[in-house]
């Protein structure tokens, strides 16, 4: 059995998808993970992602964001 930690959750305006982020630590020990839930309608994709994946990901969305304009 894992424990389960809800971090966030938000709405993408423009598609609507419902973006849920969680702590995932599992009983038997190991690696925390990040689970990114999101859905679309009835349809889900989940991905637990380790923490130097969590970290690569957030670095590119981030420097992504920030050559946006306003």
């Amino acid at each position: 059995m894992a424990e389960v930690t809800p971090l966030q959750k938000f709405t993408v305006p423009l598609g609507g998808q419902a973006i849920e982020l969680q702590e995932v630590v599992h009983a038997a020990g190991g690696m925390s993970l990040l689970r990114v839930r999101i859905r679309e309608g009835k349809r889900f994709t989940v991905f637990d992602i380790d923490p130097a994946s969590a970290r690569g990901w957030g670095e590119a969305m981030v420097a992504w964001a920030h050559r946006q304009p306003g």
